[in-house]
């Protein structure tokens, strides 16, 4: 399906190029279910799409990168951002918190930028109740929960102590399904990630996010 492109000019009959508004895409999965491969595999096919770069007081883990893969601060600096409502959204995960900045993202939404949240459930909500308009969420399942658990260990980097906390929060955010705009089962990471491609290809194309609709069918009828 083609997607729209951005035009900083009027856009004439026969160009195949609109206006529109950007979309804040959403992607949720427990850990270990392919959020964050899906992601990395989206944004390296997808240069319309940019990731959305969290604040967050843990730690950096081994070649993270501080303004690249997150914005670490202190637990003193994040709640001087609570407090100054410089959040979307953001929330505790496993002993630390998350959030993601205001920043440019409304700017850039309006000149049809695209934004990747790599977030949980919680997270979503508060995103949606923000900016319900413009969010497009999806949460990825695993085939199954021992398929999950199975895909925890191979990674060898927790406990048996972590990965019995890990599946009962995979469980708690499993029963949120439901609060989603799309729910994609994650059996065949190359399957999944073309399923993905497609809502995000027709979302783009929804009526109410072309922007450049409304001059383009005025032209296309005065001409």
């Amino acid at each position: 399906m083609g997607e729209p492109t951005q035009s900083n000019t009027d856009p004439q009959p026969g160009s195949g190029q609109l206006d529109r508004r950007g979309l804040l895409f959403i992607l949720s999965s427990p850990s270990g279910a392919g959020k964050t491969t899906l992601s990395q595999m989206l944004l390296k096919r997808d240069s319309e799409i940019k990731l959305s770069v969290s604040v967050t007081t843990r730690p950096p883990r081994p070649g993270e990168v501080d303004g690249v893969h997150y914005h670490f601060v202190s637990d003193e600096k994040f709640d001087a951002m609570v407090a100054e409502d410089d959040f979307y959204e953001w929330a505790h995960v496993f002993d630390h918190r998350y959030g993601t900045p205001k920043g440019l993202i409304r700017t850039g939404l309006k000149d049809g930028q695209d934004f990747l949240f790599d977030i949980d459930w919680q997270g979503t909500q508060q995103l949606y109740q923000k900016d319900q308009q413009d969010v497009v969420s999806v949460f990825i399942l695993p085939p199954s929960l021992d398929e999950l658990r199975r895909r925890l260990e191979a990674r060898a980097q927790d406990s048996n102590d972590v990965i019995d906390s890990r599946m009962d929060r995979a469980r708690a955010e499993i029963s949120h399904w439901a609060e989603y705009d799309y729910v994609v089962i994650n059996d065949d990471v190359d399957q999944c990630f073309e399923r993905v491609c497609e809502v995000l290809d027709a979302e783009r194309m929804r009526r109410t996010r072309q922007t450049g609709l409304i001059p383009f069918v005025r032209e296309l009828m005065g001409g």
